[in-house]
């Protein structure tokens, strides 16, 4: 199964992706994590030594391993770059878990990233249409990952919105654009709901059909300093229930 979790910026949608992915490497499942967030913090969620982290590499960053695998330097090259030894290369393994950090694009105004970006691509799809594992891909927030097509071929797209209306306008969106990329599968997942009036909020701006899950909010995550979250500090209930869902 291959998931991908999207939504406004500071929705939870990196909390609720390390939440599944723990879950899943609990029940045994060999667990890719990929951090396609260009703040990187899906690692430091997971509890992996910041440390370790930060000497792994991001794919995009890789310029003369990207040149080699695209061909050099010149004006053409290959749109099939070999990136299967990437995946034990650039790695970090935690038990169950293999954390990938994708790294962010350039900026604007700077050269073109057309090779970067293809071989980021080129990684995805070997993860997604190669591997049997559950791949669960935390994207950037907002919808330029989606411009970018770095999601297609997906299972399943989850989106999640918090209570309010821009979430709801942001979630509208990517649900637009993760259609038009062919993403047969988009649920949304409901963050940070503190009562009924919440819920009621999340069912009347969405289709009642298309929410997987209701996670409710939890000052204990916002009180620690590190953001590492274990079982004690999120909702074992609610995460259960939603990857559950997923699984079936």
């Amino acid at each position: 199964m291959k998931i991908a979790i999207s939504g406004k910026g500071g929705v939870g949608k990196t909390t609720i992706a390390a939440g599944l992915i723990k879950y899943f490497a609990q029940k045994g499942y060999q667990v890719y994590a990929v951090d396609a967030d260009p703040d990187t913090s899906l690692g430091m969620v997971l509890g992996l030594p910041e440390e370790r982290i930060g000497s792994l590499k991001p794919i995009v960053a890789m310029r003369e391993l990207i040149a080699e695998r695209t061909g050099g330097n010149g004006a053409f090259f290959s749109l099939n770059p070999d990136v299967d030894s990437i995946l034990e290369d650039y790695t970090i393994r935690n038990g169950n878990i293999l954390f990938l950090k994708m790294g962010a694009v350039k900026p604007g105004g700077s050269e073109c990233y057309c090779r970067e970006n293809m071989v980021l691509n080129a990684l995805v799809n070997s993860i997604i249409l190669k591997r049997k594992e559950i791949v669960v891909m935390d994207m950037s927030a907002g919808i330029e990952h989606l411009t970018r097509g770095t999601a297609r071929g997906v299972d399943i797209m989850l989106i999640v919105a918090e209570p309010t209306l821009v979430s709801i306008q942001t979630a509208r969106t990517i649900q637009k654009l993760a259609t038009e990329l062919g993403i047969s599968k988009i649920k949304f997942v409901a963050n940070k709901i503190r009562q009924s009036k919440d819920e009621e909020f999340i069912m009347k701006h969405l289709s009642p059909d298309n929410v997987i899950g209701f996670i409710p909010f939890q000052t204990e995550i916002l009180d620690q300093a590190a953001g590492f979250i274990d079982e004690y500090s999120f909702s074992v209930t609610a995460i259960t229930e939603l990857a559950a869902k997923l699984l079936n």
